[in-house]
């Protein structure tokens, strides 16, 4: 089996580090501007030593992975002698084998695998990674390798381009972190009527975790519920006019949220022909 070691031992980098030692990949080392970042990676994976420099590390493992932050991949990668038959890889969303071009012609073979899942702390990433969707940008043998990582981590595949990877980060982007921003600015507008946003995050939990659920089990369409669903216009006209009054800078986003669910609800069947084009007219004023 491959000796892994580690270029970056951030939360994706540590994460990895430690998931995969635990599956018996042998991680025997991982190098980090961060000597503080490195120890904390190399106490959590028996084993595993901090080199002191990442051409050292490179040079002791058989397979490297670059887990830095995106911008500095291709220039570690370019700045490091690479041997052939080595395997290099990254673990970001957007970027490309590209970035891992230098590896590749020194003949090293090179991927990258990025885990579809949120990094908010180690800790949490730890416990939220198995069980993830892995994409997979490689060709063989690496594209193997990879996805036998990904499934002793019991995750699912997908296999990218080039040309995939950067729509695929933004759909991402879309379902994780601005579900994020709408949940901050809904529970922001408890302010108005004398509760708290931690009160709004309290009561908002239960609702969040049911529509998820609702999303896995019953699907799209018919998971979609509320006032759009239902056809409901005198409600949304009550939403409309107590943004223009409480949250204005909100009132464009709500109405292009509100536009885009109208044909799912007009997929889900519930919504009237003559109700779907009166809310369309209403979320367009």
């Amino acid at each position: 089996m491959k000796k892994l070691g580690f270029i970056g031992a951030g939360p994706v980098g540590t994460t990895f580090g430690v998931r995969l030692s635990e599956k018996g990949y042998p991680v025997v080392g991982v190098a980090d501007i961060s000597p503080e970042a490195a120890k904390r990676f190399a106490d959590r994976v028996p084993g595993c030593r901090v080199f002191g420099s990442n051409q050292e590390l490179a040079d002791a493992a058989d397979m490297v992975f670059i887990t830095t932050a995106d911008d500095f991949i291709a220039q570690v990668s370019a700045g490091l002698k690479w041997r052939s038959g080595q395997t290099v890889v990254h673990c970001s969303g957007a970027g490309t084998v590209q970035s891992l071009e230098s590896a590749r012609q020194q003949g090293a073979c090179v991927g990258s695998i990025h885990p579809c899942q949120t990094f908010a702390g180690i800790e949490q990433a730890i416990a939220n990674l198995p069980g993830s969707t892995f994409a997979i940008e490689a060709e063989e043998p690496v594209k193997t390798t990879l996805t036998e990582m990904a499934r002793a981590l019991k995750g699912d595949t997908v296999y990218l381009t080039s040309e995939d990877k950067v729509l695929y980060h933004a759909a991402a982007a879309v379902a994780c972190n601005y579900f994020t921003t709408i949940v901050k600015l809904a529970t922001d507008l408890w302010r108005n009527f004398g509760k708290t946003s931690a009160d709004g995050i309290k009561a908002y939990m239960p609702l969040l975790r049911g529509t998820l659920t609702n999303i896995e089990t019953v699907g799209f369409p018919k998971c979609l519920t509320g006032p759009i669903a239902r056809g409901d216009v005198a409600t949304i006209r009550r939403h409309l006019a107590a943004l223009e009054k409480y949250a204005p800078e909100m009132l464009t986003l709500y109405k292009e949220l509100g536009s885009f669910t109208v044909p799912i609800a007009q997929d889900k069947g519930a919504l009237p022909p003559d109700k779907a084009e009166e809310l369309k007219a209403l979320l367009k004023r």
